[in-house]
């Protein structure tokens, strides 16, 4: 009887998905390697590996049966994902084309050997960056540049606009993944990309307002107010735009600083002035990259300090998301600053959710951690910080509970159906 390899939902799935893989038609107790191997669209392999034993029936199923060793040990029906690593180093797994997926190659291989011993089955899964039904709108509405994701259906839909940190660009999977809970989902660009300014020196807040308008205006998107959900400086995008602007209801801040770092912040007749960094408090950790956890000026006079953002004046609550082994700023830090600056304000303490183990970049569940990649300010790889096992079980919680925040505040009830056609 030859072995068979078994991924369900059979075929395709959206990246958010869990998937359940099993492997029958072996021998009792046999031992076999299982290996995954991505390509991205610039031509980066990412792949891992585990070692299984069959049960006494030939059957190996990754929900009940532990990996013995590989990239990842225990049980980890997830973990022929998460664990994959990159063939170039520095390499961060992003998506760039929502449209299509990313191609998932899983093989069952005879025996433990390191090398790969006879291939016994394979199987290819398409893992989708947008739900069937979910629209992808592309937006040049004024000077707002941005795609929008709208979920299947008539609508209208709970709003959200979705902003990236550091590098620019226009980023659209993590939109289109939240499209596909139920939310009309706005990925925005704010600086390199297209027309929009090559460099950010200014934080000018009327760009965002402009965002903001257009969400509320649209006629799927459900006023009166919308959320926002930002990673890094995009996180610190939406602390401002929850600050100033009005019609923000839920904001989720994941491993932002709430300060305004190297930039000015601008709206109206307000000016914040910003905290500044120096390059000379760079260190060069064990592996030899670069760490810049401690480059930014102190924050003298905590949470009366100038140059923080002033998240009291946000009209609705703020769900904070940390990685305690954040190396790009001190998150942790910075979130309990954040949290003291509200109370001394009367507000509530906010929800936090801090994580151990886990670093800067926290994505959408089942993400590769990326440890180190080249950091555009200092054009140097700098290390992120995470521990590869700890990151990814924190970006699967932290997703469910930014999905839950956004359903209670935002009034989703939103339950999305398999990516399956």
């Amino acid at each position: 009887m030859a072995a068979t390899l078994s991924v369900e939902p059979t075929g395709r799935s959206c990246w958010d998905e869990p998937l359940s893989i099993a492997v029958r038609g072996l021998a009792p107790e046999q031992p076999v390697t299982l290996r995954s191997v991505l390509r991205d669209e610039k031509g980066a392999l990412f792949r891992a590996h585990a070692r299984y034993r069959a049960d006494s029936h030939g059957e190996l199923d990754l929900a009940r049966v532990p990996a013995l060793g590989g990239s990842f040990s225990g049980l980890e029906p997830m973990g022929l994902l998460w664990a994959m690593e990159p063939d170039r180093p520095f390499w961060r797994l992003i998506k760039r084309d929502v449209q299509t997926p990313f191609l998932v190659e899983l093989e069952v291989l005879d025996g433990h050997e390191p090398d790969g011993g006879r291939r016994l089955a394979r199987t290819v899964h398409e893992r989708h960056f947008m739900a069937p039904g979910v629209r992808r709108v592309p937006v040049r509405e004024g000077r707002v540049r941005a795609t929008l994701f709208l979920p299947p259906g008539q609508g209208p839909f709970p709003g959200i606009i979705d902003v990236y940190g550091v590098g620019g660009g226009l980023l659209e999977y993590r939109a289109g993944l939240v499209a596909g809970h139920g939310f009309a989902t706005l990925a925005l660009a704010f600086y390199d990309f297209e027309d929009l300014p090559k460099e950010l020196n200014v934080i000018e807040v009327d760009y965002f307002e402009e965002a903001v308008r257009y969400m509320l205006r649209h006629p799927k998107v459900k006023g009166p107010d919308i959320g926002l959900l930002g990673l890094s400086l995009g996180a610190d995008v939406c602390l401002i735009m929850a600050s100033f602007l009005n019609n923000v209801s839920a904001t989720v801040s994941i491993n932002g600083s709430a300060f305004s770092g190297n930039r000015h912040i601008k709206y109206k007749q307000t000016m914040i002035p910003p905290l500044g960094h120096d390059l000379r408090r760079m260190k060069v950790a064990f592996s030899g990259i670069l760490d810049i956890v401690d480059i930014r000026n102190d924050a003298v006079g905590g949470c009366e300090n100038p140059s923080m953002i002033p998240i009291e004046k946000a009209k609705g609550p703020i769900l904070f998301v940390a990685g305690q082994d954040d190396h790009c700023w001190r998150s942790e830090l910075y979130t309990q600053i954040a949290s003291d600056r509200l109370q001394a304000h009367g507000k509530e303490r906010p929800q936090v959710l801090s994580y151990p183990g886990t670093g800067h970049y926290i994505e959408p569940p089942y993400f590769p951690m990326c440890p180190a990649s080249l950091h555009k300010i200092v054009n140097e790889a700098v290390i992120w910080g995470g521990e590869v096992k700890a990151h990814s079980k924190a970006q699967i919680d932290a997703w469910k509970q930014i999905l839950f925040f956004f359903g209670k505040h935002l009034g989703s009830t939103h339950s999305r159906a398999s990516c399956r056609l």
